[in-house]
């Protein structure tokens, strides 16, 4: 056995071909995730239109929408995001180049043909845009 180290200090940068890539994934799977979100949201609310509990959720969500406090919680979570961005973006690129020098030689066709197999059932039940 040979005696090996890894230093986290030093990781490879992805290339451009893996992070455009990992990017249009990243914001296809956004698109389907809010396509789904607007759809479930006007099911639902179609659903619950003149029940008491839909009435009630409305009055809960309209309370939510005009409270100081949850104006100011909103505010504060998206400061805190903006912040972390630069460190998320860091480590997503650390990641990435880990991914790139150590798996993906071994792992990345197969994870290819898994995300080309797993795409048109999403394009079917999640799909990115309306039709």
């Amino acid at each position: 056995m040979m005696p090996m180290s890894v230093c986290l200090c030093e990781v490879k940068e992805p290339s451009k071909e893996l992070v455009d890539k990992y990017g249009d994934l990243k914001a296809t799977f956004i698109k389907r995730l809010v396509n789904l979100y607007e759809k479930a949201h006007e099911t639902l609310g179609t659903l619950a239109e003149g029940t008491i509990t839909g009435e009630k959720a409305k009055e809960i969500v309209e309370h939510v929408r005009t409270d100081h406090r949850a104006q100011t919680a909103g505010k504060l979570i998206a400061g805190l995001a903006e912040e972390l961005e630069p460190l998320v973006e860091k480590a997503r690129l650390a990641t990435l180049g880990t991914y790139e020098e150590h798996l993906r030689p071994h792992v990345g066709e197969y994870l290819d043909h898994l995300i080309s197999s797993i795409k048109p059932v999403l394009d079917t039940w999640m799909p990115a845009e309306d039709h």
